[in-house]
């Protein structure tokens, strides 16, 4: 494992028989499990309940939750191990993200953050009709 920080991405699936304060309370202690292990974590995205592509412990739905965080690689020790033992998390996948994923990501939130540049009036036009100055059509 490196001793650099690094940019990971983890998705799990949790039960989706759970109701919603349950559901944040495994997401809480997975978010718990990162920082306090040195992580720093820049986004949570809850993708919400889905169909399962195949029945995983006779579930067929899922609430599937995204994480993206910076950390040493010593984290994803304790972290996997979190997933393994908590038994609302039927599926885990935590990867690296590469150079170019992070530069396309910062690409993609560039181009969806509006300008705060103002930009400039639009140029007067001539109007296509003119009416009469005393108000009577000819």
């Amino acid at each position: 494992m490196s001793n650099a920080t690094r940019q990971y991405e983890t998705t799990f699936i949790v039960n989706a028989s759970l109701d919603d304060v349950q559901v944040d309370g495994v997401i809480g202690r997975v978010q718990e499990t990162i920082t306090k292990n040195g992580g720093t974590i820049s986004s949570v995205n809850k993708w919400g309940r889905k169909r399962l592509a195949y029945t995983i412990n006779k579930r067929t739905n899922g609430f599937y939750v995204n994480v993206e965080f910076e950390a040493l690689g010593t984290l994803l020790t304790p972290l996997e191990r979190s997933f393994q033992l908590d038994e609302m998390i039927l599926r885990h996948l935590t990867v690296v993200l590469d150079k170019k994923a992070i530069a396309a990501r910062a690409a993609a939130q560039a181009a969806t953050i509006p300008s705060t540049e103002e930009k400039p009036p639009a140029p007067a036009r001539e109007p296509l009709f003119t009416e009469p100055a005393d108000g009577k059509n000819s």
